[in-house]
């Protein structure tokens, strides 16, 4: 296992390095994990995106910094100003709200389900944000529903970002995180494979990766975009959606998929301590969901250049129970 480390920043950023920095800078530009060695084959490449190296620990660092950054530029927020920043959360969209909103003084509250692991509820509290932990069963639907309600019954309190609406979360991916990928595979990816919740990180990426690949049409064949969904309505894939059961996010286009699969939970389980064990990648449960997806995918293949995404460590999940199994 190896971290690619070729061209992870722009030539400028490279440069700049050393220079002292906000919390907010150190958004973006991770590292591409190699997992190849899960594949046993030299022809077909397994790589991961790093997002747990995000200052928030997650993937949600990007969307939340673009949908900040949006909300301040249209005068929806200021720091220091009267409105709390409001949204629905599983968890990490919520921890990458609270951190920028402590770093840019910003108030923050959330509205999150009271099943979020208790270690997502400490750090969103060490940050200082405001919490509205809503009915478990509901998951992250009932979640929205309480964020709006909140939103609707006093306006002037509340800015409502809405991740699951905001046209910002997926362009950050576009923006960003698309870009990333492309540059650290030379070009070579040929299927990108991650997880639905708000589904940002799927739109804005698989929009990216599909627009270059057609840029060099006469060169070769198209990026093959996978979603995976868990396989049914009650699962324990922290924030995942099954979208036939849920409020579908208003970002999401099934039409950008050339293919949709399921992930069990206790495939995603079963992954992460695997790659805890085998190669020292102490991951989320929904990162296992992705990279057990998209090493059956590789399986399928006589080759290939597979990119998935590490959503977030471990950290927020070691109080669950299968860290306790044989």
């Amino acid at each position: 296992m190896t971290a690619l480390a070729l061209e992870d920043a722009p030539p400028t950023a490279i440069a700049d390095r050393d220079r002292p920095r906000e919390v907010v800078d150190l958004i973006g530009n991770t590292p591409l994990v190699d997992l190849s060695a899960l594949t046993g084959r030299r022809e077909v490449k397994l790589y991961a995106k790093a997002e747990y190296a995000n200052p928030g620990g997650s993937v949600k660092d990007r969307p939340a910094l673009a949908m900040v950054l949006d909300a301040e530029r249209r005068g929806l927020l200021a720091p220091g100003g009267p409105r709390r920043l409001l949204d629905a959360t599983s968890g990490n969209t919520g921890i990458a709200y609270a951190m920028i909103g402590a770093a840019r003084r910003i108030p923050v509250t959330l509205c999150l389900p009271d099943s979020a692991s208790a270690e997502r509820k400490k750090i969103l509290a060490a940050y200082g944000a405001e919490l509205h932990l809503t009915d478990p069963l509901a998951g992250s639907d009932g979640a929205i529903l309480e964020a709006r309600r909140l939103a609707a019954a006093e306006p002037a309190r509340y800015a409502y970002l809405d991740q699951y609406g905001n046209a910002e979360n997926w362009r950050a991916h576009y923006r960003t995180t698309g870009p990333e990928i492309w540059r650290q595979t030379g070009g070579a990816v040929t299927h990108f494979v991650t997880g639905l919740g708000t589904s940002g990180t799927f739109m804005g990426v698989g929009r990216y990766l599909r627009e270059k690949a057609r840029e060099q049409s006469c060169e070769r064949a198209p990026v093959r975009l996978i979603s995976i969904e868990p396989d049914g309505p009650f699962h324990g894939l922290e924030g995942m959606k099954h979208m036939a059961s849920a409020i579908v996010p208003p970002i999401y286009d099934p039409g950008l998929a050339d293919e949709s699969r399921s992930s069990s939970t206790e495939a995603a389980y079963a992954m992460v301590k695997r790659l805890a064990r085998e190669l020292g990648l102490l991951v989320g449960v929904s990162a296992g969901a992705n990279v057990a997806a998209a090493l059956a995918v590789t399986e399928e293949l006589d080759s290939a250049t597979v990119v998935t995404v590490l959503c977030d460590n471990a950290d927020k999940y070691l109080s669950e129970h299968f860290w306790e199994d044989a």
